[in-house]
């Protein structure tokens, strides 16, 4: 039986391999699918720069000219900008603490760009280009790595669920976010709603994941499951969570999975827009594995150093999701360097506005945390609220005498 059968069982290729006693070689290259992009892999950028024709994907696609595409790069430099400033402001003491998603912008800007006004999109506590793309300011995303906020946008109105600290937590309530969409009729044609979840390879090994698939997947609930497989659960490699590619689990769901190159943003757009598409006309839920990369540490708290090499690093840079595009756009001259140059300034403006903004970002009242935890009054909340006010109130006092 040829070990391949193991990695990529397809109906009607012959008898699989039985799951308890699988051959040595049928384990080595289920394992080498966890960790390559294979054959599999969706791509319509290479590393390189160059377009590759996709029959399936390339009509998603056909309104990115010259100036969506420029688009779609400024908005991936602006994130990544962003995110390197607000990992130096961890660094020096005013962010509590920082995730950084360098390297999977392609990912988050692609499939936040397919969402469309009426769509919902579920995070995790990474996906700060998915809230840009939203319409989120970023300012707004500080004050919950600097503690002094849980969420300081508008949620329904940007159509972006507030960040899940909880792994995996935040796919059971995309689960039942979507299957109300479904019990209130709002799929089934052009008009449709969906909703996408966020979350990374290390979630799929919870709980919380799997109960998610089973509903999405019984009551045909109009949801994207967008996993960005970065390779790292922390400092735990996918091939120690996953004996096949994570794509491939929609299949013992019942429901369609694909794998596209995360570090593409043509190739995520096109996969999220045929995603959500799908959902939106009732034929949901779809898995998606964005195949992509953690340049970065796992949070500021984490050391990478410790448990990847440096090779595994600069192998990956050579697939950076920004220079593809820059290279695909200078190659076809969609774009000249004053462009470039111009971009990269209001990157730099960008990010001197949000550190401004961090550095003088007003510290909330204590009784703030009381507040919105109810859509109306509670008694039992106005007292505790009383009780803490008075307690802090007994410090003053003190401090008086």
């Amino acid at each position: 039986m040829p070990s391949e059968q193991w990695t990529h069982p397809e109906p009607g290729d012959g008898p699989a391999a039985v799951a308890a006693q699988p051959s040595p070689e049928q384990v080595i290259a289920g394992l080498r699918a966890t960790s390559e992009g294979g054959a599999e892999l969706t791509q319509l950028l290479t590393p390189e720069g160059e377009r590759v024709p996709s029959p399936q994907f390339d009509k998603y696609v056909d309104d990115i000219d010259d100036e969506a595409l420029r688009g779609l790069y400024r908005d991936m430099v602006l994130v990544r900008r962003a995110d390197r400033e607000a990992n130096a402001m961890q660094r020096q003491g005013q962010l509590g603490i920082w995730v950084p998603l360098l390297g999977q912008e392609a990912a988050q800007i692609g499939s936040g760009r397919a969402l469309k006004q009426n769509d919902m999109a579920f995070p995790s506590y990474r996906e700060h280009g998915v809230a840009y793309a939203r319409g989120v300011d970023m300012k707004d995303l500080l004050g919950i790595f600097r503690c002094t906020d849980h969420s300081g946008w508008d949620y329904k109105a940007h159509g972006f669920h507030p960040y899940c600290i909880v792994i995996g937590n935040q796919v059971l309530n995309a689960a039942g976010y979507a299957m109300g969409q479904k019990f209130e009729g709002k799929v089934g044609d052009d008009d449709g709603e969906a909703t996408i979840c966020y979350f990374g390879d290390g979630a799929t090994s919870q709980g919380d994941v799997h109960e998610g698939f089973v509903w999405a997947a019984v009551y045909d609930a109009p949801l994207v499951f967008f996993c960005q497989n970065n390779q790292w659960a922390i400092s735990e490699p996918t091939e120690r969570q996953s004996r096949l590619p994570l794509y491939q689990r929609a299949r013992g769901y019942g429901f369609p999975g694909i794998r596209v190159d995360g570090n593409d943003v043509l190739a995520c757009l096109a996969v999220s827009r045929w995603a959500l598409d799908e959902c939106r006309h009732g034929n949901g839920p779809v898995l998606i594995e964005a195949f992509t990369y953690r340049m970065d540490a796992h949070t500021t708290t984490d050391d990478p150093s410790r448990y990847r090499l440096s090779d595994e690093l600069e192998e990956w840079k050579l697939k950076d999701p920004i220079e593809r595009v820059r290279a695909f756009l200078a190659r076809k001259g969609g774009a000249d360097h004053d462009f470039f140059e111009q971009v990269q300034a209001e990157a730099d403006a960008f990010a001197a506005d949000l550190r401004e903004y961090t550095f003088n970002m007003p510290e909330p009242p204590p009784e703030r945390i009381f507040s919105n935890v109810y859509a109306e009054g509670n008694p039992v909340l106005e007292a505790q609220r009383e009780e803490f006010l008075s307690y802090l109130d007994g410090f003053v006092s003190a401090g008086e005498h």
